[in-house]
């Protein structure tokens, strides 16, 4: 399961990087709810879609050993 290796490149980590000072620099409480609860959002879609995404492919690697 070679496809499920991760490695950004470096410059997808110092975007990252970047975004994570951001939000430990932020001061205004208000701000950092609103953009807990989009991240807690965005998660559980992502992660439902991911979940149905890794059963599509498991069925489908079923579907052509049988074949």
């Amino acid at each position: 399961m070679d496809w499920m290796i991760i490695e950004p490149s470096l410059e997808a980590e110092l975007s990252l990087e970047c975004s994570c000072r951001e939000i430990r620099e932020a001061r205004n409480l208000e701000q950092v709810q609103e953009l807990c609860v989009s991240l807690t959002q965005q998660n559980f879609h992502q992660g439902l879609l991911l979940r149905q995404a890794v059963t599509h492919i498991g069925a489908l690697e079923s579907q052509r050993t049988l074949l």
